[in-house]
C-alpha cells in the first residue's frame, strides 16, 4: 500500500511540476531598469570576518575539554584585561562559546556607520540564545579591521529538554546582531577618478544586450557617451564633478532596456528532483520509449519455538518476498516549438521528475533538445 501511494504521489508531483512549467509560455520581453541589468565597477560590498566570544550562556556553551581553543581564547582576552590566569588551570566553562563573525561592508559606509552581523558557534555550544558578543575585530581580505563587533544576539531557534528528550525548532548555535558592528575604516573608491570615466558591468554578460544598452544611454544623453567594450563592460564618459557625477548616474540607472532573450537552458537539480526549464527551449521530433522497473523485498520474521519440555532454542525464521514489475514501454512522438508544447510532450509521458533528467538528456544526446543542460 505504501509503494503504491508512493509511485501516485511521484506522478502527481511530476504532472504538477510540468502544469506549472505551462504556466510560463513565452511573454513578450519587457522593459527593464539598468540598475537591474548591471552595476558600476567598483560600488560593490566587501566581506568581513571575525573571531570571538560569547559569554553569559545559561550551561549551554562549548565544553573546553573538546573546544580547548575555547579556553585558550578566554585566557587571552583576560591576560588583555590584566587578569592572569594561573598556567595549568582548566576552567569548566559552560557559559562561554567560541564564534565566527561574518558581515557585508556596504559601498560607500563611513567610519560611525553600523552595520548588521552573523554569529555563528565553531565549537559545541548548544545554544547562542541568551548571549552576549565581546568586542570583535572584522577584518578583510587585506587583513585590515574595518570595523568592530558587540552586543546582544538574537536567535531565532528554541529548544527544550527533560526526562531525557529534547525538542528543537530551527537553529540555535548562530544568531543575528541587527546593527551590532560599527564601522572604523572605509573602503577608498574614486569613481570617475580617470577624467570622469566610468565603467558599467553587466550582471549577465551578452552582446545584444550590450548593444541595447549602449544605443539606450545614447538616446537619452543625445551624444555619445557610451561605448561597449565587450559583451559585459560598457565605459562611460562622466563629469569629473562629484555632484554632476551622481546625477549622471542616478539617470542612467533609471533608463529602461530590454534584455535580449536569454539563450535555451533546462536546470536539472539531481538532489530535489528539480526540472526548470525557460521560455526559448524547443524540441525537436523524436520518439521516446519509456517504462519503470521497481523491485520490492518484503521481508517477514517468524518466531520458531521447541515444545515446552523439549531442548531445542528459539529463533528467529526470515521471511523473504521478492516481487520485481515493469511497467510496459511505448514509443511516444514528442515534439514542440515552444514551451507549451514541450512541457505537453513530456507530460504525456506520464514520469516522475527523475525519470524527466534521464529522458532530457537522452533527448539531448540525441539532439532533438535544442537547449543547454546545466545539473546541479
Amino acid at each position: 500500500m505504501h509503494r503504491v501511494s508512493k509511485i501516485v504521489s511521484s506522478r502527481w508531483l511530476a504532472r504538477w511540476l510540468l502544469v506549472a512549467l505551462a504556466c510560463l509560455v513565452a511573454l513578450p520581453a519587457q522593459a527593464e531598469r539598468i540598475r537591474e541589468l548591471a552595476t558600476f565597477a567598483g560600488v560593490r560590498d566587501n566581506v568581513l570576518v571575525g573571531y570571538g566570544l560569547v559569554v553569559g550562556l545559561d550551561g549551554t556553551g562549548d565544553q573546553t575539554m573538546q573546544a580547548p581553543f575555547t579556553g585558550q581564547s578566554l585566557t587571552n582576552m583576560l591576560s588583555q584585561l590584566g587578569i592572569t590566569v594561573p598556567p595549568g588551570t582548566n576552567m569548566q566553562l559552560r557559559n562561554v562559546a567560541a564564534v565566527m563573525i561574518t558581515a557585508d561592508l556596504p559601498p560607500f559606509s563611513r567610519p560611525g556607520q553600523r552595520i548588521d552581523v552573523n554569529v555563528s558557534s565553531v565549537g559545541n555550544a548548544r545554544s547562542l540564545r541568551g548571549g552576549t558578543l565581546l568586542m570583535t575585530p572584522l577584518k578583510g581580505a587585506d587583513g585590515e579591521t574595518y570595523a568592530i563587533a558587540q552586543g546582544n544576539l538574537l536567535v531565532a531557534g528554541a529548544g527544550a529538554e527533560a526526562g531525557g528528550s529534547s525538542v528543537q525548532i530551527n537553529q540555535q548555535a548562530g544568531g543575528r546582531i541587527a546593527g551590532g558592528a560599527m564601522v572604523e575604516r572605509e573602503v577608498p573608491l574614486a569613481l570617475g577618478a580617470n577624467g570622469g570615466l566610468l565603467e558599467l558591468e553587466l550582471k549577465e554578460a551578452d552582446f545584444g544586450t550590450a548593444q541595447r544598452v549602449v544605443s539606450a544611454i545614447n538616446q537619452e544623453f543625445g551624444r555619445p557617451v557610451a561605448a561597449a567594450r565587450n559583451g559585459r563592460v560598457i565605459a562611460l564618459d562622466g563629469p569629473t564633478n562629484d555632484n554632476s557625477r551622481v546625477n549622471f548616474m542616478a539617470q542612467v540607472e533609471n533608463i529602461r532596456v530590454t534584455p535580449t532573450e536569454a539563450p535555451a537552458k533546462v536546470v536539472l537539480n539531481s538532489r530535489t528532483g528539480s526540472v526548470v526549464m525557460n521560455s526559448a527551449v524547443t524540441l525537436r521530433r523524436a520518439a521516446v520509449a519509456h517504462g519503470n522497473l521497481s523491485i520490492v523485498i518484503d521481508t517477514r520474521f517468524g518466531v520458531s519455538q521447541p515444545s515446552p519440555f523439549g531442548e531445542g532454542e528459539t529463533v528467529v525464521i526470515p521471511d523473504t518476498d521478492i516481487e520485481i514489475e515493469q511497467q510496459d514501454a511505448y514509443l511516444q512522438v514528442v515534439e514542440g516549438a515552444d514551451l507549451i508544447d514541450v512541457v505537453n510532450a513530456l507530460n504525456a509521458l506520464g514520469a516522475t521528475p527523475q525519470d524527466l533528467m534521464a529522458i532530457l538528456e537522452a533527448l539531448k544526446a540525441s539532439g532533438s533538445l535544442r537547449a543547454d543542460l546545466e545539473i546541479l
